[in-house]
């Protein structure tokens, strides 16, 4: 892979960015991760409206409520449905994980960036 393809943030090495180009990092990041987790949603809330005949309010809570892991609102009567669920229980855990990821990532670089660099100027001064 490309080294562009990581280059996301700014290297150790280079200095701490400013905090509007870090906010702007932060909006992407978050509008990244609430897409990831509407197409999650709106891909149960199809299967659910569909295959189980729900409303589309009842589809979306269902696969909302399966997403933070709370469990179903309504009882299941399609065997599809049911094997599909319980791949959209896996599938949507970890999308959840991941978009929690991606909000926090600036966070997270922004703290350790700024900690190594203090570590930088200690050694320095030493």
């Amino acid at each position: 892979m490309s080294r562009k393809f990581f280059a996301v943030f700014e290297h150790h090495k280079q200095p701490v960015v400013s905090r509007s180009v870090f906010l702007k990092r932060v909006v992407k990041c978050t509008g990244v991760a609430l897409l990831l987790l509407a197409g999650s949603i709106l891909m149960g809330a199809v299967v659910y409206h569909y295959v189980e005949s729900f409303s589309w309010v009842d589809a979306a809570m269902n696969a909302v409520m399966i997403m933070t892991g709370l469990g179903l609102v309504d009882p299941l009567h399609v065997t599809s449905a049911k094997v599909f669920t319980c791949f959209y229980a896996l599938f949507t855990a970890i999308v959840f994980y991941m978009a929690l990821a991606i909000i926090f990532a600036p966070l997270i670089h922004r703290f350790l960036h700024r900690f190594h660099l203090e570590i930088g100027q200690k050694d320095d001064n030493e």
